[in-house]
């Protein structure tokens, strides 16, 4: 299926390795050039030239922090000189390790680290970069939140209450802006396969056997379904999906809606 974004402009974060690097070639793969934005510079442009010798797009990297404002205008600046984003994907950090559980999560600097990496550095990137977007009359804006900001799991607070705000910011402003022709939307990942940071699986077989046994597929999810179900909401057939978060959960969960 042609998903209708080759020749689009896409600006994804935190995309210099892991989930963020895999987006940006899932896009890429669908014909659409990329805009790569996270600290570190070497990886990021080791990144972008993979992507144009694999995908034969173009691949900008700009290397910057979503927490510093001058980083964040200076990304701005890069996107406006290329003609502004048609699809924006927003990947945050994690939040502070070790998890813990909800009543010792009583350390206000690990509150205010998840805090500015899971919530602000999103708002602070849209604002500088969703302007750009409003005259174009097309637009895709997509971010990656995780399956606690429906329903929480234990140990996971920081990123209950943080990715939650950012699901709650995003359907705000999918109702401001979508008669600008713009959709937003967050995916809610969660026993998603990470074994392509290093190789290796970061669980032991126990935790693997545990964390497969949550879901009624019995396994773990791929970094490859994660990203077609980011590449689908960048579609032009996505059009009519807004505002909604999209669990990519195996069937964890067990709300209904």
């Amino acid at each position: 299926m042609d998903l209708g974004i080759a020749g689009k402009l896409a600006l994804v974060t935190a995309s210099s390795g892991g989930m963020g690097r895999n987006i940006a070639h899932s896009l890429a793969a669908e014909g659409a050039n990329v805009v790569l934005f996270a600290r570190s510079a070497d990886k990021l442009q080791a990144v972008a030239e993979e992507i144009e010798k694999k995908h034969g797009v173009k691949a900008v990297a700009v290397a910057g922090s979503m927490l510093e404002t001058a980083d964040v205008r200076r990304l701005a600046g890069t996107l406006k000189e290329l003609g502004g984003p048609d699809i924006v994907v927003l990947v945050t950090g994690r939040p502070p390790n070790p998890l813990r559980d909800t009543l010792d999560e009583n350390d206000e600097s690990r509150w205010t680290e998840a805090y500015q990496t899971q919530l602000w550095a999103v708002v602070q990137v849209m604002n500088a970069v969703a302007p750009l977007m409003l005259p174009r009359g097309w637009g895709r804006i997509i971010a990656v939140t995780s399956a606690s900001a429906k329903e929480p799991m234990a140990l996971h607070a920081l990123s209950t209450v943080f990715r939650s705000g950012v699901a709650a910011y995003m359907k705000g402003l999918s109702k401001e802006i979508g008669h600008t022709g713009i959709t937003i939307n967050c995916v809610g990942p969660a026993l998603i396969d990470t074994s392509h940071r290093t190789g290796k699986s970061a669980y032991t077989a126990e935790q693997t056997k545990h964390r497969e046994s949550l879901t009624p597929l019995g396994r773990m999810g791929t970094q490859e379904e994660l990203c077609g179900v980011i590449a689908f909401l960048a579609s032009r057939q996505a059009g009519f999906v807004n505002g909604s978060t999209i669990q990519v959960e195996g069937g964890m969960g067990n709300s209904l809606f």
